[in-house]
């Protein structure tokens, strides 16, 4: 026997344990919106916002 044959054989990418690339990707995007602070409001519409009239 050579060396090469002693080896164990090794998977040519890792297996993610029976998870689908699908729900791979999603929890992924859920991740990056739950820890995504909020943006701040545009400073145009905040000031459109101020000059309206008020309702009665």
């Amino acid at each position: 026997m050579s060396a090469t044959e002693n080896r164990p054989q090794q998977q040519p990418y890792a297996i993610a344990g029976g998870v689908s690339m699908r729900d791979l990707l999603a929890s992924c995007a859920a991740a990056a919106a739950v820890s995504t602070p909020p943006r701040l409001p545009d400073p145009g519409t905040a000031r459109a916002a101020a000059e309206r009239p008020k309702a009665a």
